[in-house]
């Protein structure tokens, strides 16, 4: 099987698409909830139905993100795990192109034309349901079914994929993560909200208080939810280790940066530098600043006990670390 980076292009003229063309299915894609899930499946399905190459594309950063950079809009998906979830749900390549000020001032005409078309060999495109694009977002189904006429592809929106007679959106997933409802987000998704990344050192105040921490940067992305949590670790040869996390700003340390900080219950080991996933189980409460750092300590022992037993009730430790 190919890497996945060999099967990623951040620049379409990168892309080196086959004779055969290929069917994409184009979007933002954070979350990869439900609706992106049929999306990508459809357009895979077809793909396949047409001896041709299914491809995702999006962009990073998001279009939102580039017009929003002083408050950009929270992130549920890192673009690592993005590229990694496309590709699980059997894409054959990835496009992150880069949204630049080149690409926001590109017509939706000549993104067709230029992209879809001369680079990508476009087949079939199928898109969201009301899927904009282009220069002002003035690009929409029918212009992609218009320009595709001529140019010998076809255009589809997929159906709204609806929960509760409610559609599925990675602004309702934004929504609920941020009030703490981690259940009706994960049900959207289709699987429990989680956040990966590569464990760094952090200033090492936890170790020194009883409660090491492995430390996730959130780099350039504003998480989607900030607070204490009782979580599980996934890595390797760990199946959802039990753990409580802050994910926020320290207000005691004065942190600027947020962070997601995860303490592994009855855990003993070295996991700098591994890549680690964290998946949210339940939400326990707010950041706050103490009067004293034994005021924290104290609090931060009452979160362990409530997260062991909020895990307990799920089966507790389903793994161990190698």
């Amino acid at each position: 099987m190919n890497r996945p980076s060999a099967r990623l292009f951040r620049d379409p003229d990168r892309a080196a698409i086959g004779a055969g063309g290929s069917v994409l299915c184009i979007g933002a894609f954070d979350g990869l909830h439900l609706g992106h899930r049929a999306l990508v499946r459809r357009a895979v399905a077809r793909a396949r139905q047409l001896q041709c190459e299914a491809v995702a594309l999006s962009f990073e950063p998001l279009p939102r993100e580039f017009f929003a950079r002083d408050l950009p809009p929270a992130r549920l998906t890192a673009p690592r795990a993005k590229v990694e979830g496309l590709l699980a749900l059997g894409v054959d390549r990835v496009g992150l192109l880069r949204f630049d000020a080149r690409m926001a001032a590109m017509t939706a005409r000549q993104f067709i034309e230029r992209v879809l078309v001369d680079v990508l060999r476009a087949r079939e495109v199928w898109v969201g349901p009301g899927f904009a694009f282009g220069q002002g977002r003035q690009g929409d189904l029918a212009l992609l079914q218009a320009v595709g006429a001529a140019h010998g592809f076809a255009a589809h929106a997929i159906e709204p994929v609806l929960l509760d007679g409610q559609r599925v959106s990675s602004s309702d997933v934004r929504e609920r993560l941020a009030r703490g409802d981690l259940v009706g987000a994960g049900r959207q998704l289709g699987r429990p909200f989680a956040m990966s990344g590569r464990v760094v050192r952090g200033r090492q105040l936890g170790r020194t208080l009883g409660f090491p921490t492995a430390n996730l940067r959130c780099g350039r992305l504003r998480p989607a939810l900030h607070g204490i949590f009782a979580t599980r670790v996934h890595a390797d040869g760990c199946n959802g280790w039990p753990s409580v996390a802050s994910l926020g700003t320290r207000p005691m340390v004065d942190g600027v940066e947020p962070l997601l900080e995860v303490h592994l219950l009855d855990f003993d080991g070295d996991l700098y530098g591994r890549r680690i996933e964290v998946e949210f189980v339940a939400r326990l409460r707010d950041e706050q600043r103490f009067a004293d750092l034994p005021a924290m300590t104290a609090q931060m022992q009452r979160d362990a006990e409530q997260a062991r037993a909020i895990l307990g009730l799920q089966e507790t430790k389903r793994g161990v670390m190698a």
